[in-house]
């Protein structure tokens, strides 16, 4: 009997394990897309209507807030919107899933309208397990993967992991570990002592 007992207790171990969802990235995944806060000027002279001028200004004015600042600044440099769109296929500022603007929305290339109304209405996004479930029903996987690079979730960083850690643009091991020693943190002010404000904008400090 005991030897019943204990099997079945492995078996209900292993189950619950299986169903206990994997840890998920907090910044979708780039496919094509890096994001314009990190990527070297030397990368951005070769993506779509960037001149080493227009890169330069760029890499001087970072770290953008948000993809609107971001916009206007490629606006200002003389890109039609429809170039400034072609350039976002490259180099991105990620939106924050629970509290970007219908127009922040509307910079994701391809997004349009209805992801406006279909990222709100699943709002608080949690993780990508969730995303891609819910607005894969209506663009299919690969759509969806490539909507989420544009994206991020708020990261808790007094308890996110190494693993949700490096999802962010441009982490390694020595900002991991400078972000987990400076905790806690009570205000992302705080968190900006440890990471730089391009770091800082994935993060939301829970009260």
């Amino acid at each position: 009997m005991k030897g019943v007992k204990y099997s079945q207790a492995l078996a209900l171990a292993a189950s619950l394990l299986l169903a206990t969802p994997a840890l998920e990235a907090q910044v979708g995944k780039s496919i094509t897309v890096a994001d314009a806060n990190a990527v070297a000027e030397s990368e951005l002279a070769t993506y779509p209507h960037m001149t080493p001028a227009i890169a330069k200004a760029l890499v001087a004015k970072r770290p953008f807030a948000s993809i609107k600042d971001l916009n206007a600044f490629l606006l200002g440099q003389g890109l039609t919107q429809a170039q400034a769109t072609e350039f976002y296929g490259k180099a991105f500022v990620h939106i924050n899933l629970n509290t970007a603007t219908g127009e922040e929305i509307l910079l994701v290339p391809n997004a349009g309208k209805r992801m406006v109304h279909e990222f709100d209405e699943y709002r608080p996004w949690r993780n990508y397990a969730q995303f891609d479930k819910e607005i894969s029903k209506y663009v299919g996987a690969e759509a969806t993967a490539r909507l989420a690079q544009y994206t991020f979730i708020p990261i808790d960083p007094n308890t996110a992991s190494d693993d949700v850690l490096m999802t962010i643009p441009g982490a390694d091991a020595a900002l991991v570990a400078k972000i987990k020693a400076g905790r806690p943190y009570k205000t992302l002010a705080d968190l900006e002592k440890a990471a730089p404000k391009r770091v800082a904008r994935f993060f939301i400090v829970q009260p």
